[in-house]
């Protein structure tokens, strides 16, 4: 058998089990495969341990490859890393003109700059890095467009990762100061829309598609404020539902006509701050060198001037009316996991079916499978939730692995899977009443999501992408 013949067999070996962008399907977290492992860890049930450089991004797969970002002291790299043997195929370097200043520590900024997850189609692989922009390779390391995008304004960086549908490359830039979702040529990289989106400060959140009965298909956008979808054809803002959080983080989740939203962030009054006045009498009283704006001398409370960067949009060191509404707006913002049945235009709040305000995360996103709705947040605390009311089924803690988590939790063969920030892998049988059955011990630290794909469980750490599988 000729080498064509042999590569042309092995990705066809993986045909129709890619888990091809952040959280695989269109962000769900969900894939079908069978015979995954229940226990495993650095010396169990490990088909293969490939050393990786630090990094926020999850793997990707596409075929017999897995494709995944990384920073290599102060370098930007994107792995191609073969599937069977965890191999490394090829490693490419991509340009770095700006480091972005980061308000995190130094050790989290370094890895923060490959946040944002890989996209396929299959064949080639496309990337996404703050301090460039857009590349794109051939599955065998050969680069076949760029496009530099940024600087960017956003205080803890960007993550939203790349989306592919329907002959179009989508990446979200949600910042500070002059957000946007592109839209580019996936074959050559040029523009094919943008749309702008005033409305928007920094977050997080990555986008999910839409495909509506009647219509051209959408791209759904968690952001600031607001949910909202833009058309897939030429970006044209469509709906939006009002009452989010101020920052967006985690994956919208679509299910025929019905959108979960998890939506939350600390309200200024939450971080210790107290309630603001409107900006007129903040001028009056405060405004001291009459100049129509609020430098942080000026402003009497402490606790702002604290987190004057995240109140300092465009940080040029004062607040104009526009940046004091937007703090004051922050307080005003909802929390909530909310449940929204699609099919109108325009503003269509009045569309939200119910709201789940108790027990939200941070960040993970949340996920539906097989009929019942999931939120992990800290702690380790899962809640079950019926997804056409609302009502919690089952609320608990998955023993074993109460830390923080930054990771989303995936799900097949009729199991949960969550992650940790200190690598503790629960594992929970899925339905209305789950259970855990086991918490296996990664030993290291962990932010990115897991991967599945056939029976294989793809888990990267803060030093090594580990691929998991039964071993006879």
């Amino acid at each position: 058998m000729g080498i064509l013949a042999v590569v042309t067999a092995t990705h066809a070996a993986y045909a129709g089990a890619d888990w091809p962008r952040f959280r695989g399907p269109n962000g769900s977290g969900v894939a079908e495969a069978s015979g995954l492992p229940v226990e495993f860890g650095p010396d169990h049930n490990v088909i293969w341990r490939t050393p990786l450089s630090p990094g926020f991004s999850s793997p990707v797969t596409a075929g017999d490859r897995i494709f995944i970002t990384a920073t290599d002291n102060g370098k930007l790299v994107t792995y191609c890393i073969d599937r069977s043997s965890g191999k490394v195929e090829w490693r490419r370097e991509a340009p770095r003109p700006r480091k972005m200043t980061k308000n995190a520590p130094p050790d989290v900024a370094r890895k923060a700059a490959a946040s944002a997850s890989p996209a396929t189609d299959g064949e080639n692989v496309f990337v996404f890095f703050e301090d460039f922009g857009l590349i794109s390779y051939t599955p065998d390391g050969k680069e076949r467009w760029r496009v530099a995008l940024g600087p960017f304004n956003a205080p803890y960086g960007m993550a939203s990762s790349p989306v592919l549908a329907d002959g179009k490359l989508l990446q979200l830039c949600d910042q500070d100061t002059n957000s946007f979702l592109l839209a580019v040529d996936p074959r050559d990289g040029h523009t094919l829309w943008k749309a702008q989106r005033p409305e928007a400060t920094h977050g997080f959140a990555t986008p999910a598609i839409y495909r509506p009965s009647k219509g051209p298909a959408q791209v759904i956008v968690s952001g600031s404020y607001q949910v909202a979808a833009y058309s897939l054809d030429n970006g044209e803002k469509l709906w939006w539902v009002r009452g989010m959080a101020w920052q967006a983080k985690s994956v919208p989740i679509v299910d025929g006509d019905r959108l979960y939203v998890h939506s939350w962030m600390a309200s200024p009054s939450e971080l210790g701050l107290h309630k603001q006045p409107p900006f007129e009498q903040m001028l009056k009283e405060h405004d001291a060198n009459h100049d129509g704006k609020l430098s942080k001398d000026e402003v009497p409370d402490e606790e702002l001037k604290k987190l004057w960067f995240l109140w300092d949009l465009d940080q040029n060191g004062s607040l104009d009316e526009h940046e004091w509404n937007n703090l004051r707006a922050m307080d005003e913002a909802g929390n909530a996991l909310f449940a929204i049945k699609l099919g109108g235009s325009g503003d269509i709040t009045g569309s939200v079916q119910w709201k789940f305000e108790k027990s939200l995360p941070n960040i993970p996103s949340p996920m539906l499978y097989k009929g019942v709705l999931y939120v992990l947040r800290e702690g380790g605390v899962m809640t079950a939730l019926d997804p056409v009311t609302g009502a919690v089924l089952k609320q608990g803690r998955i023993e074993g692995a109460l830390e923080t988590y930054y990771s989303s939790p995936v799900a097949a063969d009729g199991k949960i899977y969550t992650l940790s920030n200190d690598c503790k892998m629960g594992v929970l049988q899925a339905g209305r009443d789950w259970a855990t059955l086991a918490v296996n011990d990664l030993k290291d630290e962990c932010w990115a999501s897991p991967a599945i794909a056939d029976d294989r469980l793809y888990v990267r750490t803060n030093t090594a992408l580990f691929c998991f599988g039964r071993r006879s």
